[in-house]
């Protein structure tokens, strides 16, 4: 009966709510990506996957916040400096993309995006990683590359799961780096060769 009743709803294109079932990373790649505002809001709950990139916008489009489907967002090459913290209501989100913004801060709320597996904020000028990072429990990649990385919270020993972090191109002494290395023994972590320098 689940099966003829998957049949149908595949068939007579009904959707099925993301809240219910998140799409794993080859699925994503090949669905329906919004590349407008406008064309999303017609239509919130369709909304999977948004790209706005290099759109000029100056701050977060709070009207993303709506689309509670959403599961990949991308809104890198703009000048967006701070994501608000409510961005939490996107449940479902599992993907990230905010390099190249002028970025200054993470939300320190950014842990409760329980579902994030993928974080993209190079190329900004974040200078401090919130406590609530260490939340994010299905975090795999976190993409740091070229910010201003001066913090690392003790929370980051909670990220089971992250397989890779990029650190290059940030100035880390290296009793830093053996001490971020040391909070995440499983994790490939790309440093630049250390500073001579103190935080």
């Amino acid at each position: 009966m689940k099966n003829l009743l998957l049949l149908f709803i595949l068939f007579t294109g009904i959707s099925v709510s993301a809240q219910e079932t998140l799409l794993d990373s080859l699925a994503l790649a090949t669905y329906d990506e919004f590349t407008d505002l406008d064309s999303a809001r017609r239509d919130p709950d369709k909304v999977v996957k948004l790209s706005l990139r290099k759109k000029k916008y100056k701050d977060f489009p709070m009207q993303i916040l709506k689309f509670k489907n959403l599961q990949y967002l991308d809104i890198s090459k703009n000048s967006i400096k701070e994501l608000p913290d409510s961005i939490i209501k996107l449940k479902n989100l599992q993907y990230l993309i905010v390099s190249k913004n002028g970025l200054e801060a993470l939300p320190n709320s950014i842990g409760g995006l329980k579902n994030l597996k993928y974080l993209n904020v190079n190329q900004n000028e974040i200078g401090r990683l919130p406590y609530s990072f260490g939340d994010l429990e299905n975090l795999e990649i976190a993409d740091l590359w070229s910010n201003n990385l001066e913090y690392f919270p003790e929370t980051l020993k909670k990220l089971s799961k992250l397989k890779t972090m990029d650190l290059r191109n940030i100035l880390i002494p290296q009793i830093h780096q053996d001490n971020i290395q040391s909070m995440l023994p499983n994790t490939i972590i790309y440093f630049s060769p250390a500073c001579k320098c103190s935080w």
